[in-house]
């Protein structure tokens, strides 16, 4: 797609009576003709959410079967099974900073969803040829006892193309969709709140129509027929979304956002020896006549050894301060810059606390699954459930929390608090890491009685497949978790997209989907050091057999290391600086 569509008019009068956007069709100097806005934000948004509900309806459809495709139909055991889900997670969380860092400096974010939906379509398309394609089935055979060794080639070839797919789809799309509100404009601000909330709504009801729709094609219809319906469903979508295309608003991307940042480092060591200014508004800002994209920020006192990065060292820049001429960018950084790097830098240790949230996330996906497959899952006489689709309950946990706390919650607190969000977005977040604890006891306790029953009827009774105990009781620790996502996930979304430099926007929510894909890479290294030491113990947490394991105690481990992982967030929290923008004519102090 042309770069050059990637471009975004100011807002200074985009606030008209009826509050309804319209067209500009002026040039601007690189003969591109910017969109001024469409007819409503939303109408925009829609088109980007549809598309967002594809990639979580394919993305869950997959990723919360894996485990039973890998154990079932490629026989692996539960411990490489749920390694191989957690390195496939891991990396296709991980693959969004790529993606990310293309869209907000190169590529543009409506191009790169574009080429990454292509190629998510590819992967769809390869899977489905790996089940129905006679010479790259698995085999022959029903049952199947060992697969061709061609079929695990294209399987997970397929799987991490489908992993790059998502790399440039998942950050470029949700910055893309918030990008159509303007932060400016204080009506489309509040909007761009609720935009992140019923963002999650969508994804929650892909998420649902995954694990029940999908998964029961897979589980009793056939794999190949599932990859089919998920490959239509996004191909149709991709049209969709491209057919939205006279309704957006664009971002001409700005060359690598890493770069000013370096320049600031740079800056700073070279000045570090200079006294500090007695009044911060002798650092070096830019006229506001010179600022094409991006905002000002307000100076603060905070990592204040970054601030020589702006100080004026000779007469030759304070020569070319005045006179407006561009001043040297290796030796001298803006205010604005310098606490962009700040701000950067400020959300390395959130970012770390929230690694423990996401290790709870990953049993969901792993663990949960296989329990719930040893467990009573009938609905009716002739009607069962498939394991994973108790996953859905997940979703019902957040879609609850989402509206509960967007509808009614917010409302109650801007009027308690006076804050705009209602309360602060890093006490939303923790709110949800308290969930993340009660979800983690939860499982251990009902592990611990899905041990004792399966003791019970399979080893003392003599009874063979799955045992009595409903699978209903995993309800209480999914639903947990889902409320918990509400409040922690949504946090993450809206926390990495809105304290970023605007310019790395599509880098923040990479961010914030890091945080799933290094947890998933942790929940792995988690398991091979338990099952280590367990083993040396006399018997592994992680056996072959479930029912001879000790899933329980791993979740209690899970659930103290959130409660202390929670203090130390708190503690963080309670001093973090928040962005702030400079409005008007504020001082820089």
């Amino acid at each position: 797609m042309d770069q050059g569509m990637e471009t975004r008019k100011s807002s200074e009068s985009e606030e008209v009576d009826d509050k309804k956007w319209v067209y500009d069709s002026s040039v601007d100097h690189k003969g591109r003709v910017p969109l001024r806005a469409s007819t409503g934000v939303w109408k925009a948004s829609l088109f980007i959410i549809v598309m967002d509900f594809s990639e979580r309806l394919s993305y869950f459809g997959i990723a919360t079967n894996l485990i039973t495709y890998l154990t079932k139909a490629i026989h692996q055991d539960l411990k490489t099974a749920a390694k191989n889900v957690n390195y496939w997670a891991g990396v296709t969380t991980m693959m969004p900073l790529i993606g990310g860092f293309l869209a907000d400096a190169y590529i543009g974010r409506f191009s790169t969803v574009l080429i990454s939906s292509i190629i998510y379509l590819l992967g769809l398309s390869l899977l489905t040829m790996s089940h129905l394609i006679p010479s790259l089935k698995p085999c022959d055979m029903n049952p199947c006892h060992k697969p061709r060794k061609v079929h695990e080639v294209v399987f997970f070839l397929a799987m991490y193309l489908i992993s790059v797919g998502t790399g440039g789809h998942k950050p470029a799309l949700e910055s893309f969709g918030a990008d159509q509100f303007d932060d400016n404009h204080s009506e489309e601000r509040k909007k761009k709140m609720s935009y992140f909330n019923w963002w999650n709504f969508g994804l929650c009801c892909g998420l649902l129509l995954g694990v029940t729709v999908i998964v029961y094609l897979q589980d009793y219809v056939s794999w190949g027929v599932a990859d089919i319906v998920l490959s239509a469903v996004m191909a149709s979508t991709t049209i969709i979304f491209f057919v939205g295309k006279p309704f957006y608003r664009y971002r001409v991307p700005e060359g690598s956002p890493l770069t000013p940042m370096l320049q600031v480092l740079v800056a700073a060591m070279t000045k570090r020896n200079l006294p500090y200014p007695s009044n911060p508004a002798q650092l070096y800002e830019v006229p506001k006549s010179q600022k094409t994209q991006g905002r000002f920020l307000c100076h603060t006192n905070k990592l204040k050894f970054l601030d020589k990065a702006a100080i004026l060292e000779d007469n030759e820049d304070k020569e070319n301060c005045l006179i407006g001429k561009q001043h040297r960018p290796w030796k001298l950084a803006t205010v604005s810059q310098v606490e962009e790097m700040k701000l950067v830098l400020n959300m390395v240790p959130i970012w770390l606390t929230s690694l423990t949230f996401g290790l709870c996330m990953a049993q969901a996906s792993t663990f949960f699954i296989k329990q719930s497959s040893t467990m009573n899952r009938k609905i009716s006489r002739d009607f069962e459930i498939p394991p994973a689709s108790i996953y859905s309950l997940t979703a019902l946990g957040m879609i609850i929390s989402v509206c509960i706390y967007d509808r009614i919650l917010v409302p109650l607190l801007r009027s308690a608090t006076g804050e705009e969000r209602g309360i602060k977005i890093l006490q939303r977040i923790g709110i949800g890491m308290v969930f993340s604890v009660l979800s983690m006891a939860v499982s251990a306790l009902v592990e611990r009685k899905r041990l004792r029953v399966a003791e019970r009827e399979l080893t003392q009774g003599g009874r063979t497949g799955s045992i009595s105990m409903s699978v209903f009781w995993l309800a209480p620790q999914y639903m947990i978790l889902g409320l918990g996502d509400g409040f922690t996930l949504v946090g993450l979304q809206e926390y990495f997209y809105d304290q970023v430099p605007d310019s790395m926007r599509s880098l923040g929510i990479a961010f914030y989907l890091s945080v799933i894909g290094v947890s998933s890479f942790l929940s792995s290294l988690l398991i091979t050091i338990v099952d280590h030491v367990t083993e040396k113990g006399g018997r592994s947490w992680f056996g072959k057999d479930l029912n001879k394991s000790r899933l329980d105690n791993f979740y209690w481990l899970l659930a103290a290391m959130n409660g202390v992982n929670l203090c130390v967030y708190v503690f963080l929290a309670r001093r973090y600086s928040y962005k702030n923008v400079r409005r008007g004519s504020e001082s820089m102090a």
